[in-house]
């Protein structure tokens, strides 16, 4: 079946979804596949819930409401591109990075909604997949879309950023992540810098952070800015115990973000509000009533302790950026780190450079978890290395942690924020 044909139902539909749970009476359902399910064999499921039809790519299955295509993903991301070149009157943000894509994405929608009306990402669904959902919902009415974008190896921002046809770009930082796919930082730089490519190439706009030396490279068109020198936008952080904070202009920015590497997040959110004439009155008031519940950049209060839980995900750079903003808090201080996932051959080097970071900075505790973590036990002479987060649980219930901060983060495999309820 041809797009155009297949763009014809999408117009007849009230959403798309490639999960039977979240169909409602309407749906276009696209019966993807994977390693280990099969989405064609709850095609009839849809149908039963509700779903207007089914793509499904299993010739041998029959039903009036069944439109068969080759590749159902692939489909998927075709009917995403031709939507996309239906919204002439849509600016779609595109926007990728090692660390606070999603934070950042957040931000920036909070900020924007206050003038334009806007969709954004929802979660993190920044894949092969999540962007052409993301894509799909975007309407005629829709003044500015978010799309965040996510990648571990060499070609996908690329893919991804096809896909979007972004009017403007960012890149949040490029840091450690993903080494195992993208091989070395080099690596990161030039695979997150394919967004950067596309914009040159198509003469589109990046929002460009200064005092980042990589991007302070670029060439094309940019809307900038730095903390000193030759910017759009010049900002300074505040230095808060607790939060993070921006000063535009002696206007004070504060944010209910925990670590002063949101800083540059709160930089972008500020910038691209500022370019779209969002006033900057508008832009306090999104940016302070602005509360995470993702683990990310959250502070809990909990006997009389403030636990700074960023543990949806983790990579060596992410990590040296939360301790070393720990350092600058006054009184007793703690970390609970756990693996880093997707670091190839890097894995030990990076963690033993972790620890002995860690070490340098005197903390009350260091608490690690995961094999990883583990293989350094003999090299430190630091008592509390656990392979599992039950370990440490029992010794925490014996020993409470006395400390006034305490650090939790670790990769998202770790699922680090299930240790609050024991502190």
């Amino acid at each position: 079946m041809l797009t155009s044909e297949l763009y014809n139902y999408f117009k007849e539909s009230n959403s798309v979804s490639t999960d039977t749970r979240l169909i409602n009476e309407g749906t276009l359902f696209f019966a993807l596949k994977g390693e280990n399910f099969d989405g064609n064999k709850f095609a009839e499921q849809a149908i039963k819930n509700g779903a207007s039809y089914a793509i499904i790519d299993d010739y041998s299955l029959n039903n009036p409401k069944f439109i068969k295509v080759k590749n159902v993903l692939k489909s998927l991301q075709d009917l995403s591109k031709f939507h996309r070149s239906k919204l002439s009157k849509t600016k779609i943000i595109a926007l990728t990075g090692s660390n606070g894509k999603t934070t950042t994405k957040e931000l920036i929608s909070e900020v924007l909604k206050k003038k334009y009306r806007i969709i954004s990402t929802i979660g993190n669904l920044n894949n092969h997949i999540g962007v052409p959902l993301t894509l799909l919902r975007i309407k005629s009415e829709t003044e500015i879309a978010i799309v965040e974008m996510g990648a571990n190896h060499l070609n996908e921002i690329k893919f991804l950023t096809e896909l979007i046809n972004p009017d403007f770009g960012l890149i949040t930082n490029f840091g450690k992540a993903h080494l195992e796919g993208f091989g070395s930082i080099e690596g990161v730089i030039k695979g997150k810098s394919e967004l950067f490519d596309f914009l040159v190439e198509n003469n589109k706009n990046a929002f460009i952070n200064n005092d980042d030396p990589v991007q302070n490279k670029f060439i094309g068109n940019k809307i900038s800015f730095s903390s000193v020198g030759k910017s759009n936008y010049i900002f300074k952080e505040v230095e808060d115990a607790n939060y993070a904070g921006i000063n535009y202009n002696d206007f004070i920015i504060d944010s209910r973000l925990t670590g002063n590497y949101n800083y540059y997040n709160l930089a972008f959110a500020t910038s691209i509000g500022l370019y779209f004439n969002v006033s900057i009155e508008k832009i306090k008031e999104a940016i302070s009533n602005y509360i995470p519940s993702n683990n990310r950049s959250q502070i809990i209060e909990k006997n009389n302790k403030l636990i700074l839980l960023d543990a949806y995900n983790a990579n060596p750079t992410s990590m040296i950026s939360a301790i070393s903003s720990l350092t600058e808090k006054k009184g007793k201080k703690s970390v609970i780190l756990g693996d880093m996932f997707e670091l190839g051959n890097q894995s030990e080097k990076e963690h033993h450079y972790l620890i002995d970071f860690c070490v340098k900075n005197n903390f009350e505790n260091i608490f690690l978890i995961g094999n990883e973590f583990f293989k350094q036990k003999d090299k430190f002479k630091i008592p509390f290395f656990y392979k599992t987060k039950d370990e440490l649980k029992k010794h925490i219930k014996k020993f409470p942690i006395t400390s006034k901060y305490i650090l939790i983060k670790g990769s998202r495999g770790m699922k680090m924020e299930d240790l609050t309820n024991f502190i």
